[in-house]
């Protein structure tokens, strides 16, 4: 056995691959790009559609709330006399953002 300050160093490891071999290179980063590319357009569409799903929810709630406020009302005026002014600004309220409604 050696004694405890004579340890045998250890060889150090030489590359026996090229380096420019084992890179990724430009095609590696083409198909990143265009994996980035795919993801963010995913991202917008998704975006776009919620936003439309949103605003149809929106719409529909008026529509039903107007409803229930003619069959409540119920004064002898047809249900569609009073609704013409109505959704004009039903359907302006709708495009101002995600204010709740109360």
């Amino acid at each position: 056995m050696l004694p405890f300050g004579d340890q045998t160093p250890m060889p150090t490891p030489v590359m026996t691959v090229d380096p420019d071999s084992v890179t990724p290179g430009f095609e590696g980063f083409a198909f990143i790009v265009v994996i980035v590319a795919a993801v963010a357009l995913l991202i917008w569409d998704m975006n776009r559609r919620i936003r439309r799903v949103r605003y149809r929810e929106e719409v529909r709630a008026e529509l039903d709330a107007e409803e229930a406020s003619a069959k409540d009302a119920g004064d002898g005026t047809a249900a569609g006399e009073g609704t013409a002014s109505d959704a004009g600004t039903a359907s302006d309220e709708g495009t101002q953002g995600d204010s709740p409604r109360a």
